[in-house]
């Protein structure tokens, strides 16, 4: 399948694995490539050194193209910026925070920006900024989301910018990814459903409590804050959410989150560690290697696709009269 983020990213398929702390590390992100999608590094908690060592381990693993996901505000962005050049990395991208350094640094050597925004007017500035594609990412997200249901603000952003639209919040089957192209997306971006993937490098009991999750398991925090964080209901998020009923300073909930998503990922603590997790939780069933899960997405999408034709036969239209 072709699109012009296929093209652009020298990948095989309109798949993009969310750049995700304490879960993106090498393991995960080169078996995407190597899957024909595209992995990304997350160096939003790491030190410069500590990015340089992961891109030279990915690059070990593959020889396909892969990206590295900034925090802007990361007090040492441009030790990282320099080593994310220096390496010839494809694909810069970044979310929250002002992204002009990344893109005065990134664009002139000649790499491609791909920022996640949230709203049809920060897509638009993304392209005003020179973004060269943008990631727009729905309510049905995990960690950081929308107030808009994704069904909603991607078309929206297709009909208001010129540049790709990648769709995010709620996929991991090709129903979600033919659904998407619909919509006027050139590829999906999957965080969620590559969490529970045999290659993530997450605690496996993290895993197994993601596959009995359902889609009602998970909260939105951070309305005090105004940071908003889809996460699965656990001790932690219901301490977050008291704070918020009785509204805390902001800055004593941010400091309850400190550390929280390496507790959750990294040491794998369910009932005190943050769990950023989509709606589309409730859908998971099973853990495929990255392989077996991208192939099964491009093949239910290709299945889905043909069986529509019965819907739009030559002798009955949808709009024919009967």
């Amino acid at each position: 399948m072709k699109t012009r983020v296929t093209e652009l990213l020298g990948i095989k398929y309109p798949i993009i694995q969310a750049g995700m702390a304490w879960v993106s590390f090498p393991p995960l992100v080169a078996a995407v490539s190597n899957a024909g999608g595209l992995g990304l590094l997350s160096a939003g908690p790491m030190a410069p050194e500590d990015v340089e060592t992961h891109i030279h381990q990915i690059k070990k693993l593959t020889d396909k193209p892969f990206g590295v996901n900034f925090l802007p505000d990361n007090p040492r962005l441009d030790e990282i910026l320099e080593i994310v050049v220096a390496e010839k990395v494809k694909v810069a991208s970044y979310g929250i925070g002002n992204p002009q350094k990344i893109i005065a640094k990134t664009k002139s050597a000649g790499i491609i920006n791909m920022p996640t925004m949230g709203s049809l007017r920060h897509a638009v500035k993304a392209e005003q900024d020179g973004a060269d594609m943008v990631i727009v990412q729905g309510t049905e997200a995990g960690g950081h989301c929308s107030f808009v249901s994704t069904s909603v603000l991607v078309p929206l952003v297709v009909d208001h910018v010129h540049i790709p639209v990648i769709a995010a919040g709620g996929f991991c089957d090709g129903r979600g990814l033919l659904a998407a192209l619909s919509w006027g997306a050139e590829a999906v971006s999957m965080g969620t459903r590559f969490i529970v993937t045999r290659e993530c490098p997450v605690q496996e009991n993290v895993k197994q409590y993601y596959l009995t999750a359902c889609e009602e398991d998970t909260v939105i925090t951070g309305h005090v804050t105004g940071v908003r964080c889809r996460v699965l209901r656990n001790k932690l998020a219901e301490a977050f959410l008291s704070l918020e009923e009785k509204n805390a300073p902001p800055r004593s909930i941010m400091e309850l989150g400190y550390g929280r998503f390496r507790r959750a990922f990294f040491e794998g603590d369910e009932v005190w560690g943050s769990l950023a997790a989509g709606q589309v939780i409730g859908r998971l069933r099973d853990i495929p290697t990255c392989q077996e899960l991208i192939e099964r997405v491009m093949a239910e999408a290709e299945d889905t696709f043909n069986s529509l034709g019965k819907y739009f036969s030559s002798q009955v239209g949808i709009h024919s009269k009967r």
